[in-house]
């Protein structure tokens, strides 16, 4: 007659045998200890007999168990009031509390304390460094969809500004490795120096669902226990980010030179487009960097300036185009960069991107809404109707331009395939080109890199 035991902790010690994952023994075994009060034991009989145990007289300070093996399977769990009953694995330290009342229990690998945010999904599947280090994404919680982060860890070419602005992260599953040869940091590391918080082993699939029937929730990330979940859920209820400027908190605070390009190992255009120097201007909104690398790599000098850059300074640089970056939050709570944006229409060329083409489209006579729960991700399919195609596109925006409020002159030159929302706007006669999403593509496809060249045309057009 022989029996196995499987023990789910690794330190458990039979008394007599060798393997500590799979161990048979006869009739005649005695007991075993139990090291931990959360040890459990599966035995797994081939007899049909009965199972007893009993704890040994002299099982100080262990407690020692005597099995006589009759019957098919069981469960036994020692105890040991003497060994640390601290778990060898993580359990759940934090909560996301929603403004709907839903809590989601989670574990920590990021920051600690409080932090609320607005809550938005994330379908890359991949980029997450990117991601972090958007701009745009100030002021929000951003939750990835693809299950599985970190395993390429963190290191210093994919940064897309100087810190990370979003105000946490949320997961499925926290790889606990990495494997890759540009790795030089472990995620959580990362996130702890930049104070960012982050949360795995949490349902993102059920709060995606949520948030897509309902829309964009706020949230309250905490791994604060004094606080309870009415606290949290009562927090989420205050914090607005609708009207909030997020973009002079993120801007830069003086002018600068940009001229570094795309490193050539990651260059993927052949040949070179002109060989005419071009000066832009860019306002700095939350820029990314790799959109003034793709400007530097089509052959432009650049000069980025602050959000509130008077258009009479930028003009005064004789520019040859401006460029309005992208940028955080609602487009209708910077009434002053709406300004700047009306006074260089018509005077020099212009491409908005994102935020940029959110304010061109204010300053134009139009109107923005707030979507209801946005544009995130690297695989949003964008229909080019000037060109017939469709481009596979990296978008991150909760707002967009109502077309329908657009002077007629305004011709709108691509709308995003799954809501049919505007995507990009053009007006030949003032030089305006826009689009709604990020054409450098940091993460995302190379599809809409051509619009770098369109405005290259532009302003050579212009100069003519």
């Amino acid at each position: 007659m022989m029996a196995r035991v499987h023990a789910s902790y690794a330190d458990f010690t039979p008394t007599s045998l060798v393997s500590r994952r799979l161990r048979r023994f006869r009739p005649s075994f005695t007991g075993f200890t139990l090291s931990s009060p959360h040890v459990h034991l599966r035995l797994l009989m081939h007899s049909t007999s009965h199972i007893s145990t009993s704890p040994s007289p002299n099982s100080s300070p262990l407690h020692f168990y005597k099995v006589s093996m009759k019957g098919q399977s069981t469960f036994l769990s020692g105890c040991d009031d003497s060994v640390s009953t601290e778990r060898p694995w993580k359990t759940s330290d934090a909560r996301l509390v929603l403004e709907d009342g839903s809590v989601w229990m989670a574990k920590s690998f990021g920051a600690s304390g409080t932090q609320v945010g607005e809550v938005v999904f994330n379908t890359s599947l991949t980029g997450y460094q990117e991601i972090l280090t958007d701009p745009s994404y100030a002021g929000q919680f951003v939750l990835m969809t693809n299950p599985h982060i970190g395993n390429t860890g963190v290191n210093l070419d994919d940064e897309e500004s100087n810190q990370c602005f979003l105000a946490g992260l949320v997961i499925r599953s926290i790889s606990m490795c990495t494997s890759n040869w540009r790795c030089r940091e472990a995620l959580g590391d990362y996130l702890k120096k930049q104070n960012i918080m982050a949360i795995y082993d949490v349902d993102t699939r059920a709060i995606t669902r949520r948030l897509r029937e309902d829309g964009s929730l706020i949230g309250v990330l905490s791994t604060d226990e004094s606080t309870t979940d009415k606290e949290l859920i009562e927090m989420a209820h205050k914090w607005k980010i609708v009207g909030v400027d997020l973009i002079s908190g993120i801007s830069c605070e003086a002018p600068y030179k940009w001229s570094e390009k795309t490193d050539s190992e990651w260059e993927f255009k052949t040949g070179s487009d002109h060989r005419e120097e071009f000066h832009v201007v860019a306002y700095d909104f939350g820029i990314k960097h790799n959109i003034l690398r793709r400007l530097a790599s089509y052959g432009c000098k650049v000069t980025v300036v602050p959000s509130k850059w008077p258009a009479s300074e930028t003009l005064k640089l004789n520019p040859d185009g401006v460029l309005f970056s992208n940028g955080p939050g609602d487009p209708a709570a910077v009434p002053y960069a709406v300004e700047i944006v009306k006074d260089i229409i018509g005077k020099a060329p212009v491409f908005g991107i994102c935020m940029g083409h959110q304010l061109l489209g204010q300053a134009l006579g139009g109107k923005t809404f707030k979507m209801k729960f946005g544009h995130h991700g690297g695989n949003h399919p964008v229909c080019n109707l000037r060109k017939g195609c469709i481009e596979i596109s990296a978008q991150n925006h909760n707002y967009a331009v109502d077309p329908a409020s657009l002077p007629p002159n305004i011709e709108m030159t691509h709308i995003n395939l799954n809501d049919n929302s505007c995507a990009g706007l053009r007006c030949p006669e003032l030089k305006i080109m826009s689009l709604q999403y990020h054409p450098e593509a940091s993460p995302g496809p190379h599809d809409s890199d051509l619009a770098f060249r369109e405005f290259i045309q532009l302003m050579k057009s212009s100069k003519s």
